[in-house]
């Protein structure tokens, strides 16, 4: 069979990779492994050649290389098994080109952005010369306004100018602790390099990595998982321009694991913090409560559910009241207001996903786009009654697809949202392995505890 494979035009060489080769029981993931570095490559590509965004072409320039890499691995491995061999040594695991994405998509192209956001070109109204997308800035500058001033947010009706779309802050408090760092520690250039706002996103979503595998006691993480968690451009891409998505998924996640593994209370805490942090994944907290309320199997458990509604309920109150009764105007202005597109200044979030394209035909566009999403909701709730999660990875399936629903049905929503399912769906295959019966035994003691 190597023979006719070598003696075969290219074009029938390259198609044969996706076709039956000769040990099946190893080829099947590889094939997906080809076609998932295809696909990662024909974004990264014309992201680098025609993106109107200076750090996204860095960063797909830089994910041209791994993708490409990643692709010519598999290609190698898929080859090699047809041939009956397997390469031995790093180039022979399949976490290869999972490397390769970590260090030349996602590594190096954020060291290099932070380097060059240094000659302060930033908040210049051209975007060819960002080095760090808007939302970086924004969440930098509400940690100074938070510290001088007790609130992230300012009043836009005061600013003595017509306010612009880069004076809202439209996240929750909790956002711009991640800003702290540079408001406290930055000044000088060396200073600042350390405490850009992405390093602190970055090192929250590996601590929150760490601390739900810990929790999970330490499950095998399927390649599959990382590739979609961590591989796919948009993980490699928001790591490398912005962050805010990856840090407020990663507490998302490490909430679930809590809550799965009966830390009741620290769940409803963690995931206060998210909520406080970004509105958007507020609807996580009805699949959580299901997953409280049922995970034991003996029974509803409304004393679980009591103190998972406390912490939740009490810990928002406490991040949210002190900046709410600063200045309640400007609190309803940028978290309210401005993302659902009633502010001073209209939401630019308008990516051509299908809400947005239904919403922009007219007046019974826009009521038909949000009937969709009230549909989605209500095909959600029945979902959850019906078939609510019994352990984590039923619960982050939901929350994926719940969520997922609502950034492709929403109006006014960016496609750079989308990492929220796709991450979520890889760590539902991690806790799938965990909780799996026929795991190893340090495997099986996660399922049990939990």
């Amino acid at each position: 069979m190597g023979t006719e494979v070598g003696q075969a035009p290219a074009w029938r060489r390259a198609a044969r990779l996706f076709t039956a080769p000769a040990r099946p029981d190893e080829a099947a993931p590889l094939r997906w492994d080809l076609g998932f570095s295809l696909a990662c490559l024909a974004f990264a590509l014309p992201t680098a050649l025609v993106s109107e965004f200076y750090g996204y072409r860095v960063w797909g320039n830089f994910a041209t290389v791994a993708y490409g890499f990643g692709a010519a691995h598999s290609g190698f491995l898929l080859l090699s098994a047809r041939r009956g061999r397997t390469p031995r040594g790093l180039l022979g695991s399949r976490w290869c080109g999972i490397a390769a994405v970590a260090l030349l998509a996602m590594i190096l192209p954020l060291a290099l952005l932070v380097i060059r956001r240094l000659t302060g070109r930033d908040w210049l109204i051209t975007p060819n010369s960002w080095a760090a997308q808007p939302e970086v800035w924004v969440i930098e500058r509400s940690a100074d306004l938070l510290l001088r001033h007790g609130t992230p947010y300012v009043d836009v009706t005061a600013l003595g100018r017509a306010p612009e779309v880069n004076d809202y802050t439209p996240y929750g408090p909790v956002m711009a602790v991640f800003g702290l760092p540079r408001a406290l520690f930055g000044g000088s250039p060396a200073a600042n390099a350390l405490t850009d706002a992405r390093w602190m996103f970055a090192l929250a979503a590996c601590a929150c990595v760490l601390g739900t595998l810990k929790l999970l006691k330490w499950p095998r993480v399927p390649v599959g998982a990382a590739q979609l968690a961590l591989a796919c451009p948009l993980t490699a891409l928001t790591w490398a321009v912005a962050g805010p998505d990856l840090a407020i998924v990663g507490l998302l996640v490490l909430s679930c694991a809590l809550a799965a593994t009966g830390r009741i209370a620290w769940s409803g805490l963690v995931l206060a913090l998210v909520v406080s942090a970004k509105l958007i994944v507020a609807p996580a907290a009805a699949v959580l409560a299901m997953l409280v309320l049922v995970r034991r199997g003996q029974g509803l458990d409304w004393p679980a559910l009591g103190r998972f509604a406390a912490a939740l309920v009490a810990t928002t109150a406490a991040l949210h009241l002190p900046v709410y009764l600063v200045d309640p105007a400007a609190f309803v202005e940028h978290v309210f207001r401005f993302p659902l597109g009633m502010g001073v200044v209209r939401s630019p979030a308008a990516s051509p996903l299908p809400g947005h394209l239904i919403a922009e035909t007219g007046p019974v566009g826009q009521v038909a786009a949000f009937v969709l999403v009230g549909a989605a909701a209500v095909a959600m709730i029945v979902w959850l009654v019906r078939r609510p999660p019994a352990n984590g990875s039923a619960a982050l399936l939901r929350i994926a697809v719940g969520l997922g629903a609502l950034i492709l049905l929403t109006p006014a929503t960016r496609y750079g949202y989308l990492v929220y399912p796709l991450v979520l769906l890889g760590a539902h295959l991690v806790f799938r392995v965990a909780e799996a019966p026929a795991a190893p035994p340090a495997q099986q003691s996660s399922t049990t505890s939990s």
